[in-house]
């Protein structure tokens, strides 16, 4: 599969050197800040990336920062990104190297891989980079990299494909500058061995690619067929009296946790939304045991998760009377703080309500 006579990482380490990427979070040895971009890059472009990392950083310059924080501020930090999973990790394990380990960042690839959020890649890069240790890196630029370099039959998000994959960038890592050569291979896939229409003969590992060299680059890689993401509705009421609008806090672990969003029924399989306000009046009070008036339908807000498309219909009411149980509910201002996901920012700028 490898040409062992190409000099593979001679020759990304001088790409590298002359046309690496100018990023923020390059050039600093910081283990803390490495890992805050690289779990920052798991799930979001670098374009959205540099935006937000430089402002997380002012708000949490040091772990301890970020052990000291509540939550509500992370997630604060954090909104319009997404995935806010990684943003609850990341406090998570902050807490654990504060209370754990004495305020110190993991100098060990495994102390790292023991952390919430943290996989084997995320791992291996923050050792590469900060430590200057032989760890390798399998992002999604190093999966289609090297699944062309080796001409890979497997699909690569197959379980021997990651193998496969897994077992070369390993062989390919050289013992000398690790760090650069794991930033190098991303920048190969981001800027050259692109999705589409790859730049090849830009590519430093053009004679020792054999996807290049067989002219079948198109070909690869090859992906499992994905799985069709089911379809589910859901009615999102906004509830509102005196330009205030009732907001629920979701609860700790699961989808979207610790973020607010207006009360809203359980989701279900998909279905056109109630023909008659007096059902949404009815499923308001059975659900939240609110009573609202002037039952109003709004729009509709389609989303699309990593497994499950959703529509939400908004609805607005009139505030009468009533309270939810539990806790987590009150009212929010025009301007509020809370922090929302990028769903429910939508739902409620369908009636005009900024958060």
């Amino acid at each position: 599969m490898i040409d062992w006579e190409f000099p593979y990482s001679e020759k990304l380490l001088k790409f590298y050197q002359n046309s690496g990427r100018h990023l923020p979070w390059r050039g600093d040895g910081d283990p803390y800040r490495i890992w805050i971009s690289e779990v920052m890059l798991q799930q979001t472009g670098v374009a959205a990336v540099k935006g937000y990392y430089g402002r997380f950083l002012s708000r949490f310059p040091t772990v301890a920062a970020l052990g000291a924080a509540d939550l509500q501020e992370v997630l604060r930090e954090w909104q319009g990104m997404g995935y806010y999973r990684r943003a609850e990790n990341l406090h998570r394990a902050a807490r654990i190297i504060r209370d754990d380990l004495g305020g110190q960042c993991p100098e060990t690839f495994e102390g790292w891989l023991a952390l919430p959020g943290i996989g084997r890649s995320t791992a291996g890069a923050i050792m590469a980079i900060g430590f200057n240790r032989r760890y390798a890196i399998l992002d999604g630029n190093c999966k289609r990299v090297l699944s062309r370099v080796i001409a890979l039959d497997e699909p690569m998000d197959s379980s021997q494909g990651i193998r496969t994959l897994w077992h070369w960038a390993t062989q390919l890592t050289p013992q000398d500058r690790p760090g650069d050569y794991a930033q190098a291979i991303m920048d190969l896939g981001a800027t050259v061995c692109t999705p589409r229409t790859p730049r090849c003969l830009e590519c430093p590992w053009l004679a020792g690619c054999r996807a290049a060299v067989l002219q079948t680059v198109a070909d690869y890689p090859h992906r499992s067929k994905p799985k069709e993401r089911p379809k589910y509705s859901q009615v999102a009421i906004l509830v509102q009296d005196a330009g205030r609008v009732l907001l629920r806090k979701r609860p700790a672990g699961g989808l979207l946790a610790g973020l607010w969003e207006p009360l809203s029924v359980p989701r279900e399989s998909f279905r056109p939304p109630p023909s008659e306000a007096d059902q949404v009046v009815e499923l308001l009070w059975q659900h939240w045991q609110v009573l609202g008036r002037e039952m109003t339908m709004l729009g509709k807000v389609q989303h699309a998760f990593t497994h499950f498309h959703l529509t939400v219909w908004v609805y607005s009411c009139r505030y009468v009377s009533g309270w939810p149980q539990g806790e987590g509910i009150g009212w929010a201002d025009h301007g509020s703080d809370r922090p929302v996901s990028s769903l429910h920012a939508k739902v409620l700028a369908v009636s005009g309500f900024s958060k």
